[in-house]
């Protein structure tokens, strides 16, 4: 212990003595003490800071660049409040919320982390797996090379160790929290310089004598646009005329509904729950105390938003300039001579239908087969599983350049196809179409429909990899962008099993460290190791991810509240309340960010379960006001 207090005077020193020499003595200082706002920025880049750059550059092209860093000035406001009571106070905030606001507010907020931090860690992990199965090492885990469930335990061990090892660094104190703290400022550097280098090579690129990258809309994509909220972005003004002027309404709505929702949901969860968990007990656990304040809101301004803003902006650049406004094939490609993916000539698709009725009359038998339609025929061979379509592509062209999309692609085209054609037909008639009646409906709309449906297709990383072959080149755009995935994977892992160390500690009442704490850091790493098996879709992820998702978002702008009122409270900060200018400042910040995040929450609540989420934010709030006042009740009148 006394090696760490010599460590944290030491670096006041350096603090106090930067102070009187100048800005720039004290910016030097600051960027060598950094670190808390460096384990925010490896959590806040995972899987879904990926997932949602990606849908923004699908969705909106540039025009949503300027949507994540505003979001994230809001958190980074709220996380600079936060880290500003807990250095003032030197008091634990878990026990400090319990005692001096409401320990429902606590123990809500310590529930939630701790839920999110093990279900977060599915994805997470699944993410990684499937990273090094199909990016960075196919010859030896991929398919053909190693079983399936085989490479997925080996993959899921070696991450785990990997983890766990790094995590243990962080409780050694003093030496191994600096070790700990470079390692994950080396992974975040990694994850930008991989993404980053994505968008240099793309830059210099050309197909047919035109740059890939218009720098020019990409600069225009920087200033907020508020009509998104309202109306498609512009790129797809051409699309929607081109459609008959009965459904444009229905396909704008369809990309402003999906617009705002991406907006919101983006306020909403800029900063999740354990980040605010994270922030002040990692400051607790170096030792720093208000002379270290300063130091803090820098951190976080360059440890935690100029790394998000330039990975999340470099995946929004390169998903919207391969897919904004680009239809994918519906469910048959060939590749072009520069590689990328195209429809297929029509005698070529003739050709593969054919192969497909045979194989259709194989399966089915002469007498059943006879009496389907064309239509049901074709509508039949597009539904079959992707592992048959292959081998039917296989036949019309034995070296393999025929390709199929997959069943997670047509199943979202199909889904966007079938809103379409129920819209036509109004919901009680299309509820009476058999399946292929459904699939015949959707080969029969216009083609302009038909387009639409399939820009709107999310993608995920491995098909922009995949798009970027030809741009970069097979292994640079494999290799590079497979290396950024999986290092935003395992960062995520390492401090989402940190922050749980935190979190069992807390609500125990012990010390953050020791076999306890190792122990509490293991759980979301064993819980993670499980996810290839069961985060595939479907249920398992319905039945973690909603209920967690509700329970965070609820708590996030009442988390947001809560330390807004602390900061305002003169029993808790004493002499180190904010005065005057400076107190209206942060006010105006933090109602700001409260606002805006509670809006996006009870958007994000209601959209993922209606009534019974706004049921349960209700329950909690009457919950929180029956102990305030039975507290108040109790307490003895002077």
């Amino acid at each position: 212990m006394s090696e760490e207090r010599n460590t944290v005077e030491r670096d006041r020193q350096l603090i106090l003595e930067a102070s009187k020499k100048g800005m720039l003595a004290k910016l030097g200082v600051y960027t060598r003490l950094s670190g808390p706002g460096w384990l925010q920025s490896a959590i806040t880049l995972g899987g879904g800071s990926l997932a949602s750059s990606l849908y923004l550059g699908i969705l909106a092209g540039f025009a949503l660049l300027w949507l994540q860093p505003l979001a994230m000035v809001l958190g980074v406001v709220m996380l600079s409040a936060i880290g500003y009571v807990t250095l003032s106070t030197g008091e634990r905030p878990f026990d400090a919320i319990n005692k001096h606001v409401n320990p429902v507010l606590g123990w809500g907020w310590a529930i939630a982390t701790l839920m999110a931090n093990l279900v977060w860690a599915l994805p997470q992990f699944s993410l990684g797996t499937a990273s090094l199965r199909e990016n960075l090492l196919p010859a030896t885990f991929g398919a053909g090379a190693m079983d399936v469930g085989t490479s997925k335990i080996v993959i899921g061990v070696g991450i785990l160790v990997i983890c766990a090892v790094v995590v243990w660094f962080y409780d050694t104190g003093g030496k191994g929290i600096k070790l700990f703290e470079i390692l994950l400022k080396v992974m975040v550097a990694i994850i930008i310089l991989c993404f980053f280098g994505v968008v240099i090579k793309m830059s210099v690129s050309e197909i047919d004598g035109k740059r890939v990258l218009d720098w020019a809309a990409i600069g225009h994509g920087i200033k907020p646009d508020l009509r998104l909220l309202t109306s498609p972005a512009h790129t797809f003004t051409q699309y929607i005329d081109a459609v008959d002027a009965k459904f444009q309404g229905f396909w704008t709505s369809m990309i402003v509904s999906q617009q705002r929702d991406v907006m919101v949901s983006a306020a909403a969860t800029a900063v999740g729950i354990n980040m605010t968990f994270l922030l002040p007990y990692s400051m607790l656990k170096r030792g720093w105390d208000r002379d270290f304040r300063g130091l803090a809101i820098f951190d976080l301004s360059t440890g935690l938003f100029i790394p998000f803003i330039l990975a999340t902006g470099c995946v929004v650049i390169a998903s919207a300039s391969q897919f904004h406004t680009q239809s994918i094939p519906p469910f048959l490609a060939v590749e072009d001579a520069e590689g990328r993916l195209v429809e297929a000539p029509a005698d070529m698709q003739a050709a593969f239908y054919a192969a497909g009725g045979k194989h259709l009359q194989e399966k089915l038998g002469p007498e059943e087969f006879a009496k389907l339609s064309a239509d049901q025929i074709r509508a039949k061979v597009t539904a079959l599983p992707e592992k048959d379509r292959r081998e039917i592509a296989k036949r019309v062209k034995g070296d393999g350049s025929l390709t199929v999309q997959a069943d997670k692609v047509k199943g979202m085209y199909n889904k966007i196809a079938f809103s379409r054609v129920e819209k036509e037909m109004g919901t009680e008639a299309f509820g009476k179409l058999s399946e292929d009646e459904k699939l015949v409906r959707i080969a029969a709309l216009p083609e302009a429909d038909r387009k639409m449906a399939s820009m709107l297709v999310k993608r995920d990383a491995f098909a922009l990899a995949n798009s970027l072959k030809p741009l970069t080149g097979k292994g640079f755009s494999h290799y590079v962008f497979g290396i950024g995935v999986v290092g935003m994977a395992i960062s995520s892992i390492i401090i989402l099993m940190l922050i749980n160390g935190f979190v069992v500690c807390e609500m125990l009442g012990r010390p953050s460290t020791g076999w306890l704490y190792r122990l509490g850091c293991l759980a979301p790493g064993i819980t993670g190791f499980c996810a290839p098996f069961i985060w595939s879709g479907g249920k398992a992820q319905f039945w973690l991810a909603v209920p967690t998702s509700v329970f965070g978002f609820m708590l996030i702008p009442i988390a947001y509240i809560t330390f807004a009122l602390v900061m305002n409270s003169k029993k808790l900060l004493g002499e180190h309340i904010p005065k005057g200018g400076r107190r209206l400042v942060w006010n105006v910040l933090m109602l700001l960010a409260a606002g805006l995040v509670g809006l996006g929450s009870v958007w994000n609540v209601w959209n993922k379960t209606h009534w019974y989420g706004i049921a349960a934010i209700g329950a909690f709030i009457a919950l929180a006001l029956v102990v305030h006042f039975a507290r108040q009740s109790k307490t003895p009148v002077a």
